[in-house]
């Protein structure tokens, strides 16, 4: 199989230093993937929250307890698509439903799905690139009313509906009609560009403080009157000139007043209540204003006269989609319990004392302020990009580039940086809307690749939460992810039914890796002493003795491996297994029993590399494809064996390296720095067939990207050490 033309490869003319070859792929990759924080959105608590497997929950009988039967209530949301795609969606039905996108019906509920409600159905949807516009709608019968409706990969692909009228644009979350005694025509369905007054009903929930609570001040509405109690606002002053400006700030409070402008405090009220007048000289750019007040009155807020025309206006301390001013509020708090006003300004942590933390609001009914993250790679978490950024990273290290290394660590530091904050949401609103596989950890997936990568990291700059976060992984790999009796790592539970009680030879890496890093940080044996245990269990589980190679899974429904050596599930174990040795003491009682196995190992996929130097995607079947990133697994393992001494008859795996790097640079990598043949992320089967025809290759999949850097990066190291040795 031949992926480009020949004269499409990296090498083409050129025989391009591999150095060159790593710097075009990982600029690539940077250039394809920039960095792009979490974009902050008001969230309606009064709404829809979603569950931990990212459904909504729309139980509308709870909702509405009076409801007639046979009434019809109306749920609308819409959904943002960079491009047409064909999205998996999951329903479970309280009672009828139907749903339509983009005004066209693309489900309908039967008899079976309205009497079982725990009955979860699947459906796809064609999307179109832009707005898509979702419309419930929900019948109630004796059996209920609602519904629970949302992605069908959550893992794959959380998603995050967004409230489709333009009185609420930028705001997350449904809105939903008042009960109807009337279905709705198609014709008539709310679409893009649609406010509210045009559908002609009343949308929930509220948007609007109501009569009584606009006559409040800002802080009674939204923290009551509870004396002795304190809260916050911040906001931003920005001059746009060029020069500092002069600016008087008025306005009337009711409770104390302290303004700090950048942390300091400028001005503090000497009456519980009255008007101010505080005049500023401020220099160029944005500044930083927060309001702190403690109640001391029935009406406590405040109010600013607005600013007379110059350069200098309030904006926004953050951008904030759905905010409809410039304003954000946080509070309440006991005087013991209140931050420094300094410590406030920020988006990335909670406030309050364990157990009564709060974040930001604003001043709009029940709406607070949440992070979502918006884009498919930069600040994501998960185990194919924890090896694509440890690639990355090695790449920046060995060619000197420190924006390379600059760039895994701002990602990592993104996930971790919130990593207490998702906590906190999570527990809140059901599914954060940043860090779902690390909050959320429920497989070695979750958890092990990228924690991996974290360390490595964390050693090159230190990385806020990234303790914490390696901490929570440990004790999930030690004490909660199960196990057999013997201690075996194994999967109790899957995305099917078919794969509930296996073995899978992927799972050393996505936990071995780390446990040997984690025991660098910590100095505890007993995280190395775990990683080693776990690879001879799965010996004895998963080695075909005869070939020297491993069974891709063991399932014990059956007792008995697949009986297919799956090239990357290969991969997996060797890589792994020489992050392992390179960490373990040369005394440890393993140590030689490890080593024996590599060496067994690397025999065996010595004698199954192809004539051009790739391995095939079923490692026994050189009918299947050339696969890219299993071949970078075996090279990589291959060059740090020989480097580290742990095999003797160096001259074959010298050779299988170097051959490796010229098949895979030559048939996988373009001149543009496109990586191809990567085998996509893997179900299992009894059939070789499915790994050969059904399991196909993705262009620039994050499974082997790191790994093709990492296998270049080898290359460079061992030809260095052969030169000097």
């Amino acid at each position: 199989m031949t992926y480009f033309h020949e004269r499409e490869s990296i090498m083409q003319g050129n025989n391009a230093p591999i150095e060159e070859v790593l710097a075009t792929v990982t600029n690539r990759f940077i250039g394809s993937h920039p960095k792009k924080a979490p974009v902050f959105r008001t969230f309606n608590r009064s709404g829809f929250l979603r569950k931990s497997d990212y459904r909504y929950e729309m139980n509308l009988h709870e909702v509405f307890p009076n409801m007639q039967e046979g009434s019809y209530v109306y749920v609308w949301g819409k959904l943002w698509m960079e491009q047409e795609n064909d999205l998996p969606f999951r329903v479970s039905c309280y009672g009828p439903v139907r749903v339509y996108i983009n005004g066209e019906r693309k489900f309908q509920s039967n008899i079976n799905h309205e009497v079982f409600p725990e009955l979860k159905t699947d459906f796809r949807a064609r999307l179109s690139q832009g707005w898509n516009h979702f419309v419930l709608e929900f019948v109630k019968t004796g059996t209920g009313c609602g519904g629970r409706f949302g992605t069908g990969s959550a893992k794959g692909f959380p998603l995050h509906f967004l409230a489709p009228s333009v009185e609420r644009e930028g705001q997350e979350g449904w809105i939903y009609s008042e009960p109807q005694s009337e279905r709705w025509s198609v014709a008539n369905l709310p679409e893009n560009g649609y406010t509210e007054a045009d559908t002609g009903f009343k949308w929930l929930p509220h948007a609007e403080w109501s009569e009584k609570a606009s006559s409040q001040g800002c802080f009674s509405r939204l923290f009551g009157n509870v004396p002795g109690q304190q809260a916050f606002a911040w906001s931003k002053l920005n001059n746009s000139a060029y020069k500092p400006q002069h600016v008087t700030l008025r306005g009337l409070h009711q409770g104390s007043l302290e303004l700090y402008l950048n942390g300091q405090l400028f001005h503090q009220a000497s009456e519980d209540r009255g008007s101010f007048s505080v005049p500023l000289s401020l220099s160029p750019g944005n500044h930083d204003l927060v309001v702190k007040s403690t109640c001391t009155s029935a009406d406590w807020g405040l109010q600013w006269e607005s600013l007379s025309e110059g350069a200098i206006q309030w904006t926004s301390p953050h951008p904030v989609e759905g905010l409809r001013d410039t304003w954000l509020y946080l509070g309440p708090f006991s005087t013991s319990s209140a931050p420094a006003a300094g410590d406030t300004t920020r988006l990335d942590k909670v406030f309050g004392p364990e157990g009564d933390e709060t974040f930001w609001r604003a001043d709009q009914p029940d709406t607070w302020v949440r992070p979502y993250l918006e884009n498919t790679m930069f600040g994501k978490w998960n185990y194919p990009l924890g090896v694509t950024l440890y690639g990355i990273l090695q790449t920046g290290k060995e060619l000197a580039r420190k924006s390379y290394i600059d760039y895994v660590a701002d990602h990592i530091e993104q996930c971790t940086s919130y990593n207490e904050y998702a906590h906190w949401d999570s527990r809140q609103y059901g599914a954060p809307g940043l860090n779902s596989q690390l909050t959320l950890i429920d497989s070695l997936d979750d958890c092990g690749s990228f924690g991996a990568t974290m360390l490595q990291t964390n050693k090159e700059r230190e990385l806020k939460g990234a303790r914490g976060v390696a901490d929570n992984i440990a004790h999930y790999i030690t004490s909660v992810q199960d196990r057999l009796a013997d201690d075996c790592l194994y999967r109790v539970r899957g995305t099917v039914d078919f794969m509930k009680d296996t073995i899978w030879c992927d799972d050393l890496y996505m936990s071995t890796p780390f446990l040997s890093r984690y025991y660098e940080l910590t100095q505890d044996i007993s995280y190395l002493n775990d990683a080693a245990k776990q690879f001879l269990l799965y010996k004895s589980k998963l080695f075909m003795s005869d070939k020297q190679i491993m069974h891709h899974v063991y399932d014990m429904k059956f007792d008995k491996p697949n009986g297919v050596p799956w090239g990357r599930g290969n991969g997996w174990v060797l890589f792994s297994l020489t992050e392992l040795l390179s960490v373990m003491p040369e005394d440890h009682d393993l140590r030689g029993e490890l080593i024996s196995f590599l060496q067994e190992l690397c025999e065996g996929y010595l004698r199954l590399q192809g004539v051009r130097g790739m391995w095939h995607q079923v490692l026994t079947d050189p009918k299947s494809y050339e696969e890219a990133s299993c071949t970078s697994m075996f090279m990589y393992a291959f060059a740090r064996a020989v480097r580290f001494g742990w095999i003797v008859n160096t001259e074959p795996y010298i050779q299988a390296v170097f051959k490796g790097w010229d098949g895979l640079a030559a048939t996988c990598i373009d001149k543009s720095g496109n990586i191809y043949g990567v085998c996509r992320g893997s179900g299992y089967s009894f059939s070789s067939l499915y790994y050969k025809d059904q399991l196909s290759w993705l262009l620039n999949d994050t499974h082997g990207i790191g790994i093709v850097l990492l296998a270049g990066i080898e290359t460079i190291r061992l030809r260095k050490f052969l030169t000097h040795s």
